[in-house]
Parts: structure tokens; C-alpha cells; sequence
């Protein structure tokens, strides 16, 4: 199933999101202290770092596709016109939907990272924080250009491969999603 959303009512619910996702590194990541961001709360789960490592390996990949997608539009010949509309398509609201954390935070479908997206367990927890703040004002920079493209008709590739594209505005909400999933999770990790 789909979801119609107002385009500017949509691009800003989105920034309001990643204002929350920095306000939370900021407030309880930035300055915790290594050992607190290293700490699983057991073997098998993982810890603050971890979890914005995770994030980190994605943004590396999603940031980028839709920033050269979102400058090939602009500086194209015939960019796409911004619509006042963006309707959802039916797989990338379903993926967004599996990712979506329930409101107390819990995941709302357990699922295991792909292998290259699990994260290492020597990280450098500095690092990690400062890395997963800056993809987040990378994305918030998209989200301003993005008012200017049409979010349904741009294209992304996912980690799953070329063969399978989201639209631009799926891709922001999944993204978002994710990372949302993620920093509650890692908060969970924290208070353990």
C-alpha cells in the first residue's frame, strides 16, 4: 500500500526527524565516554557505537547516490519540476514501514544486518559519533535541495542493487527510518 503526502508538509517532517536524531548524538553520545559507547549490552547485541557504525556504512552509500541524482536534476537540461505532491510507492512505504520504530522505540520487525553492514567490534566511538553527525547534516543539506526536485520521479539504487530503485522521497523516508530504528536502539544499548 501507498501514501500520499504533501511534498513541503513531507520534507519537513523529515528535517524535524533529523534535528531529533542530531539532538539525541549530541546530547547523549557526543560527549559519553568511550568505554559507555563501547559497552554491549550482550554478546550478541550491539553497542552505541555499533549502532551508528551501522548507520554510517548506509549513509555511506545513500548520501552520495542521492546527492549525484539530486545534482544531475538540477544541472540537467530539462530538470524535473518540484511537485506539490509525493505519492509513496507501495514498496518503498513497506520497507519504510518495516523500519519505522514503534513509539516506545522498539523495532516494529526484528531483521539481521546484511554481512557488509554489520559493524566491526574495534571502533573508535569519537569517530563514530562525529561521522554519524555529519552524515545527518549532509541529509539535512538534501532535504533543502530537495524542495526544488521532484521527489517522485528521481531515482535511487539501493544496497540491494541497481535492479531495485526507490523514488528520491522513499529513499529519504526509509534512510530516515533506519536511522531512527537504530539511535533508539542504541539508546537502549546505553541505558544498559
Amino acid at each position: 500500500m501507498s501514501a500520499k503526502f504533501e511534498t513541503p508538509v513531507l520534507l519537513k517532517e523529515l528535517h524535524l526527524q533529523i534535528d531529533d536524531l542530531l539532538k539525541t548524538a549530541n546530547e547523549q553520545f557526543a560527549s559519553a565516554p568511550k568505554e559507555v559507547l563501547l559497552r554491549q549490552p550482550a554478546p550478541e547485541k550491539w553497542s552505541v557505537a555499533q549502532c551508528l557504525d551501522h548507520l554510517n556504512a548506509y549513509s555511506r552509500f545513500y548520501v552520495p547516490a542521492m546527492e549525484r541524482a539530486m545534482q544531475s536534476a538540477l544541472t540537467g537540461s530539462l530538470p524535473p519540476s518540484p511537485a506539490n505532491t509525493f505519492k509513496s510507492g507501495w514498496l518503498g512505504n513497506y520497507f519504510t514501514k518495516m523500519m519505522e520504530p514503534k513509539t516506545d522505540g522498539q523495532p516494529g520487525m526484528k531483521m539481521q544486518a546484511p554481512k557488509a553492514y554489520r559493524p566491526m567490534s574495534d571502533l573508535d566511538a569519537g569517530k563514530v559519533v562525529s561521522e554519524f553527525m555529519e552524515w545527518q547534516q549532509k541529509t539535512k543539506a538534501l532535504l533543502d535541495q530537495a524542495q526544488y526536485v521532484n521527489l517522485q520521479k528521481l531515482k535511487i539504487p539501493t544496497t540491494l542493487g541497481n535492479w531495485l530503485k526507490f523514488s528520491l522521497g522513499d529513499t529519504f523516508r526509509f534512510v530516515i527510518a533506519h536511522e531512527r530504528r537504530h539511535v533508539a536502539q542504541a539508546l537502549r544499548a546505553k541505558a544498559q
